[in-house]
């Protein structure tokens, strides 16, 4: 079997909190426990065109599979979820709902919390931020209220975790630097079960050893 290739960045600009959208990837591919390739990408090569042939934006991850070529991350997922058992149900139905998720994550939960997270910070300067804080913020709280009223108590969103649950997770994670969800506690216990899962773990782990090497003072001397 073909051993997939994923994209990184060569210095993450997160400074290793792994915000960066390989991580999802990463976690996908550990949670069904697939081998795979990091192939890490500078900032001035993401928009040279060998990098902008796999991704037309300039972004990372891409994803390389024998002839298969991939870019977003949702698609990514989707694409291992549907390949490998383990984070898609077997019934039509459930199998449907998971990606449902998937789809309301990254398309109703991620965009008001990435508004938010970079008016925070980018715009802090500007005179007008206070207002434009408190407009982002109630906006995003709508989403996660909602969020938080269908999770409940419940450990995942529909039954057993799956790839709905990776996606949203991995959206939610990437908003703790706001520390909007301070304000629901039941989703931030959502997050933790999350990040307490062996592959989540594995997977930060990998995206933080690429940014710990990168500070290595050995590095900065290489051509």
């Amino acid at each position: 079997m073909t051993i997939p290739t994923i994209t990184a960045f060569e210095r993450s600009p997160d400074r290793g909190r792994g915000l960066a959208r390989d991580l999802r990837v990463r976690w996908a591919l550990e949670e069904v426990g697939q081998r795979y390739d990091v192939r890490l990408v500078s900032f001035g090569a993401l928009k040279e065109p060998a990098h902008r042939a796999l991704q037309p934006f300039g972004q990372i991850p891409t994803y390389e599979e024998g002839d298969l070529r991939l870019f977003e991350s949702g698609a990514i997922v989707l694409h291992i979820a549907e390949r490998h058992a383990g984070l898609l149900p077997d019934d039509p139905n459930g199998r449907g709902q998971a990606i449902a998720w998937m789809f309301a994550a990254l398309n109703t939960v991620e965009p008001p919390l990435v508004e938010l997270g970079t008016a925070m910070r980018v715009e802090r300067d500007r005179g007008w931020y206070e207002e434009r804080l408190k407009l982002l913020q109630d906006r995003a709280h709508i989403t996660l209220g909602a969020l938080s009223a269908r999770l409940g108590g419940a450990d995942w969103l529909d039954g057993a975790f799956n790839a709905g649950d990776l996606m949203m997770v991995a959206v939610l994670f990437r908003s703790k630097v706001t520390e909007i969800l301070d304000a629901y506690p039941n989703l931030g216990a959502y997050v933790a079960r999350g990040e307490a899962r062996p592959a989540f773990r594995r997977a930060f782990a990998a995206q933080l050893q690429v940014f710990n090497a990168g500070q290595q003072p050995a590095d900065k001397d290489r051509s």
